[in-house]
């Protein structure tokens, strides 16, 4: 790099790490505020609650780069323009484009390395949080019980409506316990009071109920029902866990939990079963047709060709073997599974088109075939033709996402330059409030089109690519815009932009 070069990247630097290490730490803050109450409530180790907001960390550092990117990208180039250096470079003849150039890079290399974390660190720091948070819930489920709100105790059966609850002492008022774990009957019981907690072995709930009555019925005969007053009444709810397992997994993996190249597989695992449902559906009203004209039925079973994984995910499952970080089969294809088609079609032979026979003529009183597809069957493909393109729309929703999100960076440096060299004395109200303008935008247009591709109104690499594109053409024509001026003098700050948009405003109301 030349050494004008490497000043610009040195200048950005400083602004980059403090603008990251300020967001980041207003967001973990949150984080903390948000969760510490209900952690510190459960009697937790403080190391338990260090990893809790330890593996926050990596969602809120993706999310914070991007706009760590654009601050610092503001901050640089308006602090440059403000003490005349941008005036002195294109002075001795130095273009905005070449300004450019050394930003591009490192914003380019900025989201490589964004993509890397949100691809391979965020999915597993996600999973780990989720079952970590899954695990505390689990620990003194006293303390999540709500008031006024029925509450499902697992895995007895019961759910339980209290007026109040203390959840200090166990103590509960107003008591209502719906049993619906009787295969047979049902029954609730109402008590006046009671109290509830854990058994010396630690995993067992005991509930102590006071003044109370148990209304049980039979479904066998829902006519009579028995109701039973009691003073004292006990229940004992068995395995419910007071001890906190930090390696329990239920193995289960959302899609922000997941890689890339995981992800395509259920998108490539959807559309097989997409093509699949079609192909079964071809194949019964092929059969129906010649059932119905009486004609030899041909076919066999329905066949679709599983996609290949993307380019990407070959290379780095090669790389993966080489390295000795995947399996041996990793990147094969698993062998074709075979759907049969509905009816007795397999091994018959292709009947060619010249021996095909015209069909007798129906006479008056023949009875219909009565081995048509049945309308339960042809439902259940299109449902399924419904569910899995839906399933297939959803992850690829969150693989441009992915992507979209660690482009920012790039789109974000070439969005903070013409905007730093329009207003060059905009100081850190252009930092600021120009920040956080193109952050709104920016974030709420990629909610409307996570919303919009997850309906799949739009397709989903336009939903999630649309800001990015917007925002790219914008920069694009600002710098094209400010390297056709002269001189760094000629922008304000952003009282300027409020002047020139209330005087085009008035000048249209004065015309109109």
């Amino acid at each position: 790099m030349r050494l004008l070069d490497r000043y610009l990247v040195r200048q950005f630097i400083s602004p980059l790490v403090f603008a990251f290490l300020a967001m980041t730490s207003i967001m973990l803050l949150n984080q903390v505020a948000r969760r510490f109450g209900a952690l510190v409530g459960k009697g937790l180790p403080w190391s338990v609650i260090g990893e809790v907001f330890l593996l926050c960390l990596p969602f809120i550092i993706a999310m914070t780069l991007p706009m760590a990117v654009l601050v610092a990208m503001l901050y640089t180039f308006s602090h440059l323009a403000a003490d005349s250096e941008i005036t002195a470079m294109r002075a001795s003849g130095l273009s905005v484009g070449q300004l450019v150039r050394p930003m591009v890079l490192v914003g380019v290399l900025i989201t490589a390395v964004n993509f890397w974390f949100t691809d391979q660190v965020l999915p597993e720091s996600n999973a780990r949080l989720r079952n970590l948070l899954i695990n505390i819930q689990r620990k003194k489920p006293t303390l999540e019980l709500r008031e006024q709100v029925i509450n499902e105790i697992p895995p007895s059966g019961l759910f339980l409506r209290a007026s109040r609850i203390d959840p200090t002492s166990g103590r509960l008022r107003s008591v209502t316990i719906y049993d619906m774990a009787g295969t047979d009957g049902r029954r609730v019981i109402y008590a006046d009071s009671g109290v509830m907690g854990f058994t010396e072995v630690g995993t067992d709930l005991q509930l102590k109920l006071f003044d109370g009555s148990v209304h049980a019925f039979r479904q066998s005969d829902p006519s009579l029902m028995q109701i039973t007053d009691f003073t004292t009444n006990t229940i004992r709810v068995r395995d419910v866990s007071n001890r906190l397992d930090l390696e329990a997994n239920d193995g289960v993996r959302g899609d922000r939990e997941m890689t890339t190249c995981e992800m395509m597989d259920v998108v490539g695992g959807a559309r097989y079963e997409v093509r699949l449902a079609e192909a079964r559906r071809r194949i019964s009203a092929d059969r129906d047709l010649r059932a119905l004209l009486v004609l030899p039925q041909t076919g066999g079973p329905a066949r679709a060709d599983r996609p290949q994984p993307p380019a990407y995910c070959r290379a780095f499952a090669a790389l993966g073997q080489r390295v000795g970080t995947a399996s041996g089969d990793s990147g094969t294809q698993s062998p074709e599974p075979v759907v049969p088609s509905y009816g007795e079609t397999d091994n018959v032979p292709q009947m060619p088109l010249a021996g095909v026979v015209l069909p007798p003529v129906r006479q008056p009183g023949m009875r219909l075939p009565t081995n048509l597809t049945s309308w339960a069957e042809v439902s259940a493909a299109r449902d399924e033709v419904k569910t899995s393109g839906g399933r297939a729309n959803q992850y690829l929703v969150e693989v441009h996402k992915k992507w979209a999100i660690s482009v920012a960076c790039l789109v974000f440096a070439l969005v903070g330059i013409p905007m730093a060299l329009r207003f060059p004395r905009g100081g850190m109200g252009l930092v600021i409030g120009g920040g956080l303008g193109v952050f709104a935008i920016y974030y709420v247009g990629l909610i409307a089109g996570e919303g919009l591709g997850n309906k799949n109104i739009v397709p989903p690499w336009l939903a999630m690519w649309a800001p990015n594109l917007i925002f790219v053409t914008v920069a694009i024509i600002g710098i094209i815009r400010v390297g056709r001026e002269s001189g760094s003098t000629r922008g304000g700050d952003l009282t300027e932009l409020w002047e020139n948009l209330t005087g085009r405003f008035r000048r249209q109301k004065a015309a109109a």
